[in-house]
């Protein structure tokens, strides 16, 4: 199959980290992904897999503008060369290929789009959910699979995009391989012992992520030496960096920027926490399982509360609150969660186990489409003849 990929860039993000390393895995298995890239340039770069990237050259910087430019190159593509199927690689590329099936019409190869966010998104204003929830179901009558990448999340793709079962399917999300679920399992025993509390949290320093949030709630609990690491890098940065020395945290909160191999982040943590305003099935949530690292989490997603054990491995609380995320961080420091069953948890999200699940439904997409084709030709046939023509 020739699988159409769109990416923005290569800066850090899980949605485009998980579909690069599908359409790797792909290519490995004999099909031909083909990434549209809308810049070539981003502080991944240097550690993007061999793929075959197609980049149209800017007239301007189009950051700003990535998701016109993104739009005006993949219908460039699509037009140009013969694609089997779309991969649409997370919401934030949805408009993307709504775009490109209103522009090409029937041109259009079929899209199957993953999910990567919660749906309910309970972070937008009273005004705005409504033409919110038009556009989910515009996307769930424009685009043709779709894709819930934890089980907790399929009723709520279902309902919010008005879809009949049989158009979504459940693939855990392949934030992990298995050579990434062996190392971060023994990351832990290379723990040195250290005073006080190690809580992490890794993520885009932007406003889905919350930091703000998450250093405010340090700020009321936290004990002189406990440390917290902040690693990711983003818009909001200077704005966190300056209200944590505000809040006297300069000597306790790290800023450690973008990081490529967070192993070492996880061995040397006690508590991993999570602020998000929404999220999907967090790679970073996957990431702390396999490290066998309590948590402490916003509910900024329908399956937070199963990825957490329901209170066995890790604390959910309502997101929003510095006080009861306050709480949930030091009840997780004194959690000593069953690490053979986080690990267990962590083992279904691999590359691994999901990569051949996208390729079957893949299949299945392409199958459907050329059969709706034949079905219109012959229609059309039969109009034809019993026009007496």
């Amino acid at each position: 199959m020739r699988i159409a990929i769109p990416i923005h860039s290569f800066e850090p993000g899980g949605v485009e980290r998980v579909a690069l390393r599908l359409a790797e895995y792909w290519r490995g298995e004999g099909h031909d992904p083909v990434i549209v890239l809308g810049r070539s340039r981003g502080v991944c770069a240097d550690i993007a897999p061999d793929l075959d990237y197609r980049v149209m050259r800017e007239p301007f910087s189009t950051d700003r503008w990535e998701t016109i430019w993104m739009i005006w190159s993949f219908v460039r593509l699509l037009l140009k060369e013969k694609v089997d199927v779309v991969f649409c690689p997370g919401n934030t590329y949805t408009v993307v290929c709504v775009a490109t099936k209103l522009l090409l019409g029937s041109q259009c190869p079929p899209v199957l789009v993953k999910i990567s966010n919660d749906l309910e998104r309970r972070d937008l204003p009273k005004l705005v959910k409504p033409i919110y929830r038009w556009w989910l179901r515009a996307q769930g009558i424009a685009l043709d699979g779709f894709v819930a990448i934890a089980a907790p999340m399929r009723a709520e793709v279902e309902r919010e995009l008005a879809l009949p079962g049989n158009r979504v399917s459940v693939i855990p999300d392949p934030a992990l391989s298995e050579y990434d679920l062996h190392q971060l399992s023994g990351a832990r025993s290379a723990r040195n012992a250290q005073v006080g509390c190690r809580f992490l949290t890794i993520g885009r320093l932007a406003a889905q992520k919350n930091q703000m949030l998450l250093l405010e709630a340090f700020a009321r609990h936290a004990r002189p030496d406990d440390v917290l690491v902040i690693a990711g890098d983003g818009p909001e940065r200077d704005r966190l960096v300056k209200r944590a020395n505000a809040l006297g945290l300069r000597s306790q909160v790290r800023f450690v920027g973008h990081v490529d191999d967070v192993r070492a982040l996880y061995a040397k943590a006690d508590v991993f926490v999570l602020s998000s305003h929404y999220e999907g099935a967090p790679a970073v949530i996957l990431e702390a399982l396999a490290a066998g690292l309590p948590i402490a989490a916003t509910n900024c997603c329908v399956s937070m509360e199963w990825l957490t054990g329901y209170g066995q491995f890790g604390v959910v609380v309502p997101p929003g609150n510095p006080d009861t995320l306050s709480v949930a961080m030091n009840v997780a420091r004194h959690l000593r969660p069953d690490r053979t069953a986080m690990r267990r948890l962590a083992a279904g999200f691999t590359l691994e186990s999901s990569g051949q699940l996208y390729l079957s439904r893949l299949t299945a997409l392409v199958g459907d489409s050329r059969h709706q084709r034949r079905k219109k030709m012959r229609s059309r046939v039969r109009e034809w003849h019993g026009g007496g023509v």
